[in-house]
């Protein structure tokens, strides 16, 4: 059976939703943050060199990062349903989503949330840090338009891994200019296989509000 080594209010919630969409059995072993530092338990480091989350193990296979697993589960348990081939019109569109969420959009927001710990020091950097994010905002909504799914008509992986970033704006009011991704946050989080991850996976503050 799969197992998802699962830290609260991480990445690693994606690939939960996703399992639910492919309909995959699976077990997973929680983890919990320090509540005073909210850093991962030293125990993860057990399950990867780096103590990060999500870690799947599937059999003999081990992977980590999110978007590697969610690759991994469109190949090996989706056929073609959450994910686009080749000769497909879509595909390089649909590649590019799947990489641009951790490679790019992630990067600003990283950033903000990292020197805020460092109050009126971060202070010179905060406008440059500012205009990426607004920069990769507008950058995401334009991608979007007015499709329900960012590539090929239809959920696929690059939704799974677009929507962590677009949680964590909307969760801060960030996606309040931008209608067509807020809505389209609304829509994932509606959606009943996201639903039941989120049953499954416990403490998650970046998820529909009551």
């Amino acid at each position: 059976m799969i197992k998802i080594h699962h830290l609260n209010n991480s990445r690693s919630q994606r690939v939960l939703w996703f399992l639910e969409e492919l309909g995959c059995d699976y077990e997973i072993i929680h983890y919990t943050r320090d509540l005073e530092t909210n850093l991962a338990p030293e125990t993860l480091q057990e399950v990867h060199p780096l103590g990060k989350s999500p870690v799947l193990e599937d059999g003999d296979v081990k992977i980590a990062e999110s978007g590697a697993i969610v690759e991994y589960l469109a190949r090996t348990y989706g056929g073609s349903k959450f994910s686009l081939e080749p000769s497909d019109d879509d595909y390089n569109s649909y590649i590019e989503w799947m990489h641009y969420a951790e490679g790019s959009l992630m990067l600003p927001l990283l950033l903000r949330l990292y020197t805020s710990r460092l109050g009126d020091a971060a202070e010179p950097l905060a406008p440059r840090i500012q205009s990426e994010i607004i920069n990769h905002l507008t950058y995401s909504a334009k991608g979007l338009g007015d499709k329900e799914f960012y590539a090929g008509g239809k959920l696929t992986g690059a939704d799974v891994q677009m929507l962590f970033p677009l949680e964590a704006m909307n969760a801060s009011g960030g996606l309040e200019q931008l209608p067509n991704l807020k809505a389209y946050v609304e829509r994932m989080q509606a959606r009943p296989a996201y639903l039941r991850g989120l049953e499954r996976g416990g403490e998650y503050s970046m998820g529909p509000k009551n």
